[in-house]
């Protein structure tokens, strides 16, 4: 057999995916990937997804606690290699992209994801928009250049991925990941891959998509504080401007006229309008230390 694959820990996190596991176990074994190179980690299936898996051979650990990212930190616990790749348990992606993947690690990165390539069949309109949006506001804030962040397929270095501070749940443990990189190494890639339709019940809701939100502007406050504090308060300029509204109004076609309020609008508009000018400064010049890093490291 093999031996390409040795130093590589595929680990898949399920929660009642008995309809696809052996599928995408079939593929992982059609690539090369040796059995005992092959982690799931069950959060409590009761659909027989952990004795179909068994039944081929494959380590089953169950995971403590709750959702995606505990599921990694579960996972940390057993892996031995220096490699890890994250894949889902639905059948979305084909093992087939595993070697570009893996070649492409091999070049010196810390972290490639599988770009997914959408079509009418695999992903509905509202969650490709969805998945388009988030990468966009995690380029913004982040000052990357990225397709598709929140894929569920990934290879990462085993020892950065020990060090993660796993600070966000669920859905959002991917940005999380491509921001402790971006932020410390800068070293991530992308392979596009194209993503099938699922097997089994979905369990990505549209709902999902504001608590990854809000877990990627949480993220900010820990890798860009000083984007977050002015950020923060460029709310204010909003107020101020809402303020400053209610205050003509009452002027106009009230005939009250009110300085205090006037002043706080003035004020509270141009600490805000000030705030946001900051808070744009610090991007970019997160960016630049980002270009810095890249050229320190050539």
């Amino acid at each position: 057999m093999s031996k390409r694959f040795n130093d590589i820990t595929v680990v898949i996190p399920t929660l009642n995916e008995g309809e696809a596991i052996d599928k995408v176990l079939d593929e992982l074994l059609e690539v090369g990937i040796p059995k005992e190179n092959i982690l799931i980690v069950d959060g409590g299936s009761t659909d027989g997804t952990v004795e179909k898996a068994r039944s081929k051979g494959i380590r089953v650990v169950l995971q403590e606690g709750k959702g995606k990212a505990d599921a990694i930190r579960t996972a940390i616990k057993h892996i031995k290699t220096p490699l890890v790749l994250l894949m889902d348990g639905d059948y979305t992606y084909p093992a087939h992209y595993i070697p570009l993947l893996y070649e492409k690690i091999k070049q010196g990165y810390d972290l490639v994801i599988g770009a997914r390539l959408f079509d009418k069949e695999s992903q509905g309109m509202i969650f490709r928009l969805g998945n388009k949006l988030l990468t966009k506001f995690f380029n913004i804030l982040f000052g990357t250049n990225l397709k598709d962040v929140l894929s569920g397929m990934y290879i990462i270095r085993a020892s950065i991925l020990k060090r993660l501070p796993f600070e966000t749940r669920s859905f959002g443990i991917e940005s999380e990941i491509a921001a402790h990189i971006v932020y410390t190494t800068n070293k991530i890639a992308e392979v596009p891959i194209k993503y099938r339709k699922r097997l089994g019940k979905k369990k990505l809701k549209v709902w999902h998509g504001f608590l990854i939100v809000r877990e990627m502007v949480r993220l900010t406050l820990r890798y860009n504080p000083t984007f977050f504090i002015f950020a923060m308060s460029s709310l204010l300029l909003i107020l101020g401007l809402a303020i400053g509204v209610h205050a003509l109004y009452c002027y106009l076609f009230l005939g009250v006229t009110n300085y205090i309020e006037g002043l706080v609008a003035i004020m509270f508009t141009l600490v805000g309008f000030q705030s946001l000018l900051l808070a744009i400064l610090s991007l970019y010049l997160k960016r630049m230390e980002y270009r810095l890093m890249r050229m320190f490291q050539k």
